[in-house]
């Protein structure tokens, strides 16, 4: 089975039109969204109906609550006073042109989406949450301590957990120690369809392939596909200089960060 993962559009229309016609090339058996909709660009109401008009199973990211609850957050970490500036402006503006309807799905988007699979004798549980198992906004970056992201992992009884918010994609296998077999878990982090962070302008999302080999106890059994596909950066981005947004999130578009 071929699962196509996507995440953290955040209202960037051009993009997530350019995720779905690369998703039609590979033809995959099933997808899933892991959150994020709307925030930082004008198409919120439009993205969201994109996405249900074609019934993808979605979960909510920390955006799509704080829009949803129209509490005026968006559970963000901002590091300096003037990112939380720009972002109650987002927030705001997000606020003022999401529709009702929208609002309401919005509001009723489950926290995660568990898929187990019975393969080999071993059960294979699949994990889809836009932060971690824990927080709808806690960051899993790279870099997390081997021994915290095991640990996040056994605790939520996540074989393979998938998740975004950080906008930064990898892909990292955990070994379960000791054990006779060994049992190695999957961190997957699925990038961002409309505003990366690592670089590039390219929206990104994954591919995991599940076979009929595939175990709990071979590391090599679950793979991982990272899609890039580039977009009209250029209509995001002046979309945004074209609204009350701040220029700085175009900049961010053009530039991948």
């Amino acid at each position: 089975m071929r699962i196509a993962l996507f995440s953290d559009i955040h209202a960037n229309l051009p993009a997530l039109e350019a995720c779905f016609k690369s998703m039609e090339e590979h033809q995959p058996d099933a997808i899933y969204c892991l959150g994020d909709l709307v925030g930082y660009n004008v198409w919120p109401n439009e993205v969201i109906n994109e996405i249900r008009k074609r019934g993808i199973p979605t979960i909510a990211g920390n955006y799509d609550q704080g829009i949803g609850l129209m509490n005026g957050e968006s559970g963000c970490a901002y590091k300096t006073d003037t990112d939380k500036d720009m972002g109650k402006i987002s927030i705001g503006f997000t606020n003022s042109i999401v529709k009702e309807d929208e609002r309401r799905y919005l509001r009723t988007l489950p926290a995660h989406i568990r898929v187990e699979f019975q393969l080999n004798d071993d059960k294979l549980n699949l994990l889809l949450v836009h932060g971690s198992p824990r927080k709808i906004n806690e960051y899993l970056f790279e870099d997390r301590e081997e021994k915290s992201l095991l640990r996040i992992m056994e605790e939520a009884n996540a074989d393979i957990l998938c998740f975004g918010h950080t906008h930064k994609p990898y892909h990292r296998i955990l070994p379960t120690e000791p054990t006779t077999p060994a049992h190695y878990r999957h961190a997957i982090n699925i990038g961002s369809v409309g505003k990366p962070k690592d670089g590039t302008p390219n929206g990104c999302y994954v591919i995991l392939t599940i076979n009929s080999e595939s175990s709990i106890t071979n590391k090599e059994a679950i793979q991982v596909e990272f899609i890039r596909f580039a977009y009209d950066v250029e209509k995001a981005a002046k979309a945004i200089e074209d609204s009350p947004l701040p220029n700085e999130f175009a900049a961010m578009l053009r530039k991948g960060y």
